[in-house]
């Protein structure tokens, strides 16, 4: 078999996939990292929301691409050390490359291992703590560092009731967090608000975060920093920026926001952030005032010179429930969207990576909350206490411990609010015969009790749950009405304060 020839393919908006061949002078992306997972014992690519765990040869090929070696060359170096045909490893090893260049982990560009050199990844904490059988060892944690905002989005899911700056944790308590979440094996860390950077510490936040060996993205409206600030963030070692837009349309987008001017100063900043060699992601949440601009939010990223957008239909929690009429897309509509990020994805192939979130209210299926209750992910609020997902506290019955009193790691293993819901004890029928019940577990906690009443109903996104055609009523119902007027998520907005 033989191995193509290395060249690139013409994608929509200039840009173009990098094609993997024995020529080729491959680099991992000044983003990507390899690091050593002391919880899980294995060696994991660390990237813009990814986690790859290769294999032993795959890391052998990784560590040799440092953009001066062909793909040839290093088929040679392997044949001589494994004793097998070069002719023969070749193509194996072009496959690899080419699905990790398509998932933006490896470029052609010989600049990327240099840059990639000069960063530093921080040191891994050396306290280890062995989980009960049952409970696996979370990924992510996303950090609230702030309630603050200087947006007002109608979709905003943070709670109706937002912690006051007062309360907010310090840098030296958020750094014993992102130590004691390394040690209990987090690998990605996710600083958001509410808007981060309105926090004036965020760089002493940061540097504790890089200290502790953690991947960081910072996840922002773009609008509050400008580039000084950006340069320091990434002295530090700051990895991706997640920026959010509200539309492409420059009028829809800054009304949806409620903030003047802010299209603009989202722009400025995502060519800032590539301009540093720093990872870039759109994220794009979607709902009836912009869906029929998706293709727009495509074009978008891809004049951004981000290597990923995410298209998130909204989800229905906190501050968005009172907008839901205003905000709730029809079925065609969403279909129509579908088609085109499936067109998208085809002409963008190892360009952009297209991730989609398909609304809940017109699936048949549920969707794993962020991989199962207690399962992959945590959350620390402002005033630090520690919930299973970012909409727990829409939960009534549920307490949620604090790090300032407990440990992280007793509250992940043993905290009542985890112990909820993790695993499949507490499922009731049809959910706990269901040949799904480990491939979604159960859905979403926080959906089930607000449309069905009860934090352990079945999701009525289930076509098995009883309360599934109501839900599907409501969204069509709701779809067809003229939308309402948005009621602004101000910080110091009463709940009824409408725009």
């Amino acid at each position: 078999m033989a191995a193509p020839t290395s060249s690139t393919a013409e994608a929509r908006g200039g840009r173009k996939r990098f094609t993997v061949g024995p020529d080729s002078r491959p680099a991992l992306r000044p983003y990507v990292r390899i690091a050593h997972d002391p919880v899980r014992r294995r060696t994991v690519l660390l990237a813009p929301e990814r986690v790859l765990s290769p294999d032993a040869i795959a890391i052998d090929v990784l560590g040799r691409c440092d953009g001066t070696i062909t793909v040839g060359e290093i088929a040679v170096q392997l044949a001589a050390e494994y004793a097998a045909p070069a002719d023969r490893i070749l193509p194996d090893i072009v496959r690899l490359l080419q699905d990790l260049a398509d998932k933006g982990i490896v470029s052609g560009d010989a600049a990327s291992g240099l840059r990639r050199a000069s960063r530093s990844t921080g040191a891994a904490s050396a306290e280890e703590r062995a989980l009960p059988p049952g409970v696996p060892a979370p990924i992510g944690l996303l950090a609230e560092l702030t309630h603050r905002c200087p947006l007002q989005c109608p979709y905003c899911s943070n709670p109706v009731e937002l912690e006051r700056p007062t309360g907010e944790l310090d840098p030296a308590t958020w750094a014993r967090v992102f130590e004691k979440a390394r040690a209990l094996g987090v690998l990605q860390l996710h600083l958001s608000g509410g808007e981060p950077t309105a926090r004036p510490d965020l760089e002493a936040i940061l540097e504790a975060a890089v200290g502790a060996g953690l991947y960081t993205n910072l996840i922002t409206s773009g609008v509050l920093m400008d580039r000084a600030r950006l340069e320091r963030l990434a002295a530090i070692g700051l990895d991706h920026v997640q920026l959010s837009i509200q539309d492409s349309d420059v009028a829809n987008a800054d009304r949806i926001g409620h903030y003047a001017g802010g299209h603009a100063k989202k722009q400025r900043l995502a060519a800032d952030v590539v301009d540093l060699g720093l990872a870039l992601t759109i994220n794009a949440p979607v709902h009836r005032q912009n869906i029929d601009n998706v293709g727009g939010m495509i074009d978008l990223a891809m004049a951004y010179g981000a290597g990923r957008i995410e298209i998130a239909n909204v989800q229905y929690y906190g501050w968005a429930v009172r907008n839901r009429a205003a905000l709730m897309p029809s079925r065609e509509a969403v279909r129509r969207s579908l088609a085109v990020v499936q067109t998208a994805r085809r002409d963008l192939q190892g360009v952009l990576t297209i991730d989609y979130v398909a609304p809940d209210y017109y699936a048949d299926r549920p969707k794993p909350c962020v991989g199962g209750w207690g399962r992959t992910m945590l959350v620390v609020t402002p005033t630090g206490k520690v919930l299973p997902c970012h909409a727990a506290a829409s939960i009534p019955q549920l307490t949620f411990e604090n790090v300032r009193d407990r440990p992280l790691a007793d509250i992940w293993v043993d905290g009542a609010a985890f112990r909820a819901f993790r695993g499949t004890g507490w499922m009731k029928e049809p959910c706990r015969s269901c040949d799904r019940r480990e491939i979604d577990w159960g859905g979403c906690r926080c959906q089930a009790m607000a449309l069905a009443g009860a934090a352990d109903a079945t999701d009525p996104a289930c076509r098995l749950s009883p309360d599934h055609a109501a839900l599907v009523d409501l969204a069509s119902t709701e779809s067809a009405e003229p939308p309402p007027a948005f009621i602004y998520r101000r910080y110091q907005a009463r709940p009824n304060q409408r725009a």
